[in-house]
């Protein structure tokens, strides 16, 4: 089993530098271009550098020069199948040495994800010479096999099925509570923050907690590891209760291909079955998704996420109207917002960096690189200035000393 360190980077000096400290703790060193998150975008990295041709290639030779282990790179597809093989081909060049392919433009997300395309997978693989991986439309072992038949590429990853069903690639599905006992005591002998294991619990016990929501609130509001260890308890009291009472022939509810217990894949809803969702049937029931809609940024109350609705009771007149938002002068650099009076037109982050590399001063930011350089000179010459003449008055006794030790050597002779 390889063991790969991810990276999201977009300076190639400062990618290396961290590669460097992590190479001997790993197989191969992951070049992360395939994340479509907001975060990445506020960034600069991840998929919102496919366009930066010239910068990837910088980051990826620079790395094959320094490292003694094999780069990789993860890239999800442009819509025109030809630009998605030349970019995977210019990523071979310059010295990639494993490709995945997510199989998704970087606007397919969320509810948008859509169906990944295979057929862009597929002519990725007949274009390059090594070994591409797969990643999309992923929920069991079946799907494995026939996206390795399709496509001919060399392996295949999993992200949200893997995490609703993490038995998938042994073609199990077990129990959500089994997986959960398992989980839970890898954290144990594993410690990470509890809002990580919260986040999987939730994709874990997806289709279950539909069913419990008040397991749901629990999980939410729980604030130590026991706590989170007792509701997976509760919830296999409950779920064993509802399995004894079952009747004979009864089938899944809610279109499920297994009972909710069981893990099993989730198959997000596009726009339109959201709307349905969060229509006339889910406002009668106060049941809402958890990403808002496109219409609530009109400002309708009624629309709003419950993270809103709470804002708006606090400030009746607060507007989530993005056409109210102030603008913001933009960082050269990354996108963030820049600061007003900054010399380099840069946000703060940008700014520190480029200061501190060229030696530089930003009154703006409060960053005086420059300046403090300056003064350590000054100070280093002040010092000197201290010291010489100590020196010369210790040379110049030196000198005497010589002087009188000649004069009784003359004599002496």
């Amino acid at each position: 089993m390889t063991n790969e360190n991810p990276f999201c980077a977009n300076d190639p000096e400062v990618f290396v530098q961290a590669a460097l400290l992590a190479q001997d703790y790993c197989d191969a060193i992951d070049l992360n271009l395939g994340c479509p998150q907001m975060i990445a975008k506020r960034g600069h990295y991840g998929a919102f550098l496919q366009e930066e041709w010239d910068l990837l290639q910088r980051m990826i030779l620079l790395a094959n020069e320094k490292l003694s282990v094999p780069i990789t790179c993860k890239i999800r597809v442009f819509p025109d199948i030809d630009k998605t093989v030349k970019y995977a081909q210019m990523l071979e060049k310059a010295g990639c040495q494993l490709l995945t392919v997510h199989g998704r433009t970087k606007e397919q997300k969320g509810p948008l994800a859509g169906v990944a395309s295979w057929e862009h997978i597929q002519a990725v693989r007949k274009a390059v010479n090594i070994p591409v991986f797969a990643n999309g439309n992923i929920q069991c072992l079946s799907d494995v096999e026939e996206c390795i038949r399709k496509t001919g590429v060399h392996g295949v990853m999993s992200a949200e099925g893997n995490l609703h069903n993490p038995a998938l690639f042994e073609g199990r599905n077990p129990l959500v509570w089994e997986m959960a006992e398992e989980y839970l005591e890898i954290v144990q002998k594993y410690p990470c923050p509890l809002s990580y294991v919260r986040a999987h619990l939730f994709k874990l016990w997806h289709h279950t907690l539909q069913v419990y929501q008040q397991l749901r609130e629990e999980l939410a509001k729980v604030k130590t590891l026991e706590g989170i260890v007792d509701v997976n308890r509760e919830l296999k009291l409950r779920c064993q209760e509802e399995i004894a009472n079952q009747k004979e022939g009864e089938k899944p509810k809610e279109g499920l291909p297994f009972f909710h217990w069981i893990c099993q894949p989730y198959i997000r809803p596009g726009p339109k079955e959201r709307c349905k969702e969060n229509g006339a049937s889910g406002t009668e029931k106060g049941v809402r998704g958890k990403r808002t809609l496109e219409e609530e940024e009109d400002g309708n109350s009624e629309l709003l996420s419950k993270n809103k609705q709470k804002k708006k009771l606090r400030n009746p007149n607060k507007s989530f109207d993005p056409s109210l938002k102030p603008k913001y002068a933009k960082c050269d650099q990354c996108g963030n917002p820049k600061g007003n009076k900054c010399v380099f037109n840069m946000c703060r982050g940008c700014c520190k960096k480029r200061a501190f590399k060229e030696t530089a001063d930003c009154p703006g930011h409060g960053l005086l690189f420059k300046t403090k350089y300056e003064k350590s000179l000054s100070w280093q010459h002040s010092q000197r200035g201290i010291q010489s003449p100590e020196m010369s008055q210790r040379g110049e006794a030196e000198v005497g000393e010589a002087v009188v030790l000649k004069e009784a050597g003359d004599s002496a002779v």
